[in-house]
């Protein structure tokens, strides 16, 4: 009779809480005392039992990151590296150029070089289908963000001091409000 009522404690445990086979043959193989180390009390991980519970949780180190959509080459694979990068190659050139002219005294040229180099950026994100390292957030994200710098460089090349080539009657305004 005390056999059958062990046995169903057993299950009954056993149902409640799932151990490792290899944890309990640990515990039955050694008496417990207080001075057995932590490293012998740990269960073997070689050892056939259910898989650890695994983390729903974002880990907080990343082990990589998805590719920009059209982040791809923007030439075959065969290409040098300078030919697989041509957009943003073309890009970076205009605006070195733009800084040259800025650094050499023109700095509405060179400021309308870097603005147009910007809205091209834009548009060949917008249409090639894979533009490189161009890429760099998300499509829209890229066209509008290269778009807007683009268009606001323009214009303030365009309204520069002296002899501005655009005039905004409320600029003069803000300006005299603000600093004068």
């Amino acid at each position: 009779m005390e056999a059958e009522r062990d046995g169903a404690e057993e299950m009954a445990q056993q149902t409640a809480k799932p151990v490792n086979a290899a944890a309990n043959a640990v515990k039955a193989a050694a008496p417990e005392s207080p001075a057995r180390s932590a490293a012998e009390a740990a269960p073997d991980p070689a050892a056939p039992g259910p898989e650890p519970r695994t983390s729903r949780r974002f880990p907080s180190v990343t082990r990589d990151t998805a590719r920009p959509e059209g982040g791809g080459r923007a030439a075959p694979r065969d290409a040098p590296a300078p030919a697989r990068q041509w957009p943003m190659l073309s890009v970076l050139a205009a605006t070195a150029a733009g800084l040259l002219f800025t650094a050499m005294g023109h700095p509405r040229a060179g400021c309308l070089v870097i603005g147009v180099a910007l809205i091209a950026a834009a548009v060949l994100r917008r249409v090639l289908p894979s533009v490189g390292m161009l890429a760099v957030r998300s499509r829209f994200t890229d066209m509008a963000t290269y778009g807007l710098l683009g268009v606001a460089i323009t214009l303030l090349a365009l309204v520069m001091e002296p002899r501005p080539w655009l005039e905004i009657p409320f600029l003069e305004t803000a300006v005299r409000f603000t600093v004068r």
